[in-house]
């Protein structure tokens, strides 16, 4: 009934009726807007569903494709290397090859982490996969973690590896709302691993994974200094950019968005919910995001830079000094290139961004005039 009733409120807003979940934080649809002082190009094109982008320290961006491709593009001329297909991805819907990350000393050790969905004797599954690059291809794969519930959508998955070595994992709920609030499901979760598959000793719980719950569908996943950001998308309202805290509960499927409904209110007093930093409804479909923090663009310094799907919209968060709070919200570009999936922020301060269209997918660059 609160959902129906919110969702008919919300449609009301072209009419000048403000709604209840969006008063706190109202999202804002102007004309397109590029800043004059960056220019945009498309880098690549004739791609299929991106997924996502790493910027790697041989100066190559990584890019996985959901359909089981892993490649090293060019920055400077977008010239595509398929490195390696993984054999047993299976794509169903939402599902695929999704998340990567490469091991912060990748000279030293070459190792790259992928997360994909696959059959495992006819249960869809996603798992954790190490690989280690050879100068040419991806060899000796070790199974890191397996047996997450996978589905045709809500799967996360982001990987990010933190300076001190621990893979962080986010899982969507998999179609099963309820087992974001089991903590013995690996569904609807960001977890915690050693870059060997062990868990460690400093998780919440011993011999868990599990390092926050109540997740519906977190995509994206950036540290800023030692804190962790996520964006999760949500029903069909209150769209979440989260500040990860440690062994707390994110409220899904009891609570969308902000703690502002009596029931919510409730949940949240007696579950040590944490509320999102920000939310927006109608939804974006929010996805990946990356830090940007470049004198080379200096208006986007200390910022998140968000990729939305449905919105298609790149968006600038603008983070206060400490950077727990969002100051501002700028939209960088809108519907210029269709749904958006992740995005990769080089050294040198260009912004790459992946589109999610399924047909001529393309690889744009953004960077100063």
């Amino acid at each position: 009934m609160k959902t129906t009733l919110i969702f008919f409120i919300c449609a009301l807003i072209i009419a000048g009726i403000s709604c209840k979940k969006s008063s706190k934080d109202p999202l804002s649809l102007p004309e397109t807007v590029q800043d004059a002082s960056v220019d945009i190009q498309i880098l690549a094109q004739n791609l299929t569903y991106p997924w996502e982008l790493l910027w790697g320290s041989d100066n190559f961006i990584w890019m996985t494709e959901r359909g089981g491709k892993i490649s090293r593009v060019n920055p400077d001329n977008g010239n595509v290397n398929i490195v390696f297909a993984i054999p047993d991805v299976k794509s169903v819907g939402e599902g695929g090859l999704l998340g990567m990350a490469l091991h912060p000393s990748f000279n030293q050790n070459p190792n790259v982490f992928v997360a994909y969905n696959y059959d495992k004797a006819g249960t869809y599954t996603e798992k954790i996969v190490r690989y280690t690059y050879n100068g040419t291809t991806l060899v000796n794969p070790v199974i890191i973690l397996d047996n997450i519930p996978a589905s045709s959508i809500h799967n996360g998955c982001r990987l990010l590896i933190s300076s001190d070595l621990k893979l962080f994992i986010s899982t969507g709920d998999a179609s099963n709302q309820a087992s974001a609030q089991n903590i013995n499901s690996l569904s609807g979760k960001i977890l915690r691993l050693n870059l060997d598959g062990s868990i460690p000793s400093d998780n919440p719980v011993n011999s868990s994974p599990v390092w926050t719950f109540g997740h519906r569908n977190p995509q994206g996943l950036v540290f800023v200094k030692e804190s962790l950001f996520s964006s999760e998308h949500g029903p069909n309202m209150d769209d979440e950019i989260n500040l990860i805290l440690k062994n707390r509960n994110f409220g899904w499927p009891a609570v969308n968005g902000f703690c502002n409904e009596s029931g919510e209110q409730s949940f949240c007093n007696s579950n040590n919910v944490v509320v999102p930093l920000k939310s927006w409804t109608p939804t974006l479909a929010v996805s990946g995001m990356d830090y940007y923090n470049n004198d080379a663009i200096p208006q986007w310094k200390n910022s998140l830079i968000l990729a939305t799907l449905k919105d298609q919209t790149l968006y600038q968060l603008k983070l206060n000094s400490s950077s727990d709070k969002i100051e501002e919200t700028k939209e960088i570009f809108r519907a210029n290139y269709g749904r958006l999936r992740d995005v990769c922020v080089a050294p040198d301060g260009r912004l790459f961004v992946a589109t999610s269209n399924g047909s001529n997918d393309k690889i744009i660059v953004l960077k100063k005039k």
